[in-house]
């Protein structure tokens, strides 16, 4: 490929297209699930730029996709999320990717596989624990610890019940009792799961940093290597094509060589 071919196949990765919303679902008071009309592929961990004119763009990972339309679990926190929020069905957003390197699905099938995730850290694992809920000849053991702040803040309630079902489950909250979910943070968790008895297995981990960073330790405490586990640091996204240099750490452009990482990596990567 030539230097004039790599420019002008940047500039079209850049360029957003319009979509259609096909459906607004809340699933708190502060997040919502977008379900937007895509007829392409994306990979389980990857993450779109989404925009509106004259408002901003961000980076938002993929909560679940099927036929025709990829899902973005978006929380209001700034000025192109709130601007999001003022749509609705059948308005559009502009979108461009998809981007990043996905989670090695392929690695954990066969396996048994232990996901951690707080809050919306949910979201970016959502289509990983649905295609081996929808694929049980190829999960071995699922192991599932989602934490929440309270009750108000718990997301996908109906998948959340139908993961029950199938996977190990733990449910927490950091305050408040209620129902269905145990107290406390979800590294007061990561010991209850049997990782000397599980043979060959991965472990995901998603969320806040600060919740990645001590999760992360706490499942090496437990005699996790490091090279079984795996994070995504999708929050550092921004242009999503190496260029503005927001997402570097160090030597390393997050958003060319994450935003999954194996933990051998991550490590050195928390600020």
């Amino acid at each position: 490929m030539t230097e004039q071919e790599k420019f002008e196949n940047m500039i079209d990765r850049m360029k957003p297209e319009p979509h259609r919303i096909l459906e607004v679902v809340r699933q708190t008071t502060a997040e919502s699930t977008f379900r937007v009309a895509y007829d392409g592929e994306t990979l389980d961990g990857q993450f779109f730029m989404l925009s509106i004119p004259k408002v901003g763009e961000a980076p938002i990972s993929v909560s679940g996709k099927g036929d025709g339309f990829v899902e973005f679990t978006i929380r209001k926190v700034g000025r192109l999320t709130e601007g999001v929020f003022g749509l609705q069905q059948g308005s559009t957003l502009f979108m461009r990717g998809p981007y990043g390197n996905p989670w090695p699905v392929k690695d954990f099938e066969n396996k048994p596989l232990v996901v951690i995730c707080g809050g919306t850290g949910m979201a970016p694992v959502k289509t990983l624990l649905e295609h081996f809920y929808n694929n049980p000849e190829i999960a071995k053991d699922v192991y599932l610890i989602a934490g929440f702040r309270d009750a108000d803040c718990a997301l996908f309630n109906e998948e959340r019940a139908k993961f029950a079902e199938k996977f190990h489950t733990i449910y927490t909250l950091d305050t408040g009792a209620t129902e269905g979910f145990e107290g406390g943070l979800v590294t007061e968790h990561i010991s209850k799961i049997p990782f000397a008895e599980l043979g060959d297995y991965n472990v995901v981990i998603v969320g806040p940093p600060v919740m990645m960073r001590f999760a992360g330790a706490e499942c090496v405490k437990c005699g996790v290597p490091e090279e079984k586990i795996w994070v995504s640091f999708e929050r550092k996204m921004s242009c999503a094509v190496g260029k503005c240099g927001h997402c570097k750490i160090n030597e390393t452009y997050v958003c060319l060589e994450g935003p999954v990482f194996n933990y051998t990596v991550a490590s050195k990567l928390f600020d």
